[in-house]
């Protein structure tokens, strides 16, 4: 594969190459029929078959402009060719956004925005937050961790279940877009799940009830937040 030109140091995104290989062989594409298209269509003369082929067989990822030209070529949004999507700058490439759009759509100088994706620390305020949101079409989980948030949630919530729940309902609704009752269900509900593991481990007896115990619920706590976000679906919570 020849030398390909040298390109901004930033992180490749997250790329799955199994998908790529899936929907380059539902077309009916070789690697030569992705790799002209790309040349002719994005003006990346560089791509060759076997560029198309190592990228297939995880040997190299593409860069975000490759990644999207690649859509582009098969046809497909540049998230169904990545993995999960963990930062500010790989949510806006799994939309297929430039920078200005999601600056402008949220409210944010160029910039600034170009100076958070970078440093990938959201510093918006509420409002713009909630507009990078919307341009970025993100799910809560995601919401929170883009900006930053989710380690305070996380802190609150595991002291949601381990004292008196009722008292963090309002701080952790200052956080999220999500209705009081349900969310005083779910912590009520996380908290007696934490409570009824601790004591149904220390009820086995022995020298190692306390031990099963402690690793139960420091288990419970390190993922406190996926056992939120399955409450929060499960309840139906998010909302106004």
């Amino acid at each position: 594969m020849p030398v390909q030109p040298s390109q901004p140091n930033q992180p490749t995104p997250p790329f799955n190459f199994p998908a790529a290989r899936r929907l380059r062989e539902a077309l009916g594409m070789a690697h030569g029929h992705v790799a002209y298209g790309m040349r002719a269509s994005y003006g990346l003369a560089y791509i060759t078959p076997e560029t198309i082929a190592a990228w297939e067989r995880g040997l190299a990822s593409p860069t975000s402009a490759e990644l999207t030209a690649l859509a582009g070529t098969l046809w497909c949004s540049p998230g169904e060719l990545m993995g999960a999507a963990t930062t500010l700058r790989e949510h806006r490439i799994a939309r297929g956004l430039a920078p200005e759009d999601v600056a402008r759509g949220s409210g944010v100088e160029i910039q600034a925005y170009l100076r958070m994706e970078e440093t990938n620390t959201w510093r918006g305020n509420d409002r713009q937050s909630a507009a990078l949101a919307e341009v970025l079409q993100l799910p809560l989980p995601d919401f929170m961790t883009v900006t930053g948030r989710a380690d305070e949630l996380a802190e609150l919530l595991r002291s949601a279940v381990t004292s008196r729940w009722q008292g963090y309902v309002r701080p952790v609704s200052k956080m999220l877009p999500v209705r009081k009752r349900h969310l005083e269900d779910v912590l009520q509900q996380l908290h007696a799940d934490y409570q009824a593991r601790m004591v149904r481990t220390l009820s086995w007896g022995g020298g190692t009830g306390a031990d099963a115990s402690g690793n139960a619920g420091r288990d419970y706590l390190d993922r406190i937040l996926e056992h939120f976000w399955a409450q929060l679906r499960g309840t139906g919570a998010a909302g106004g």
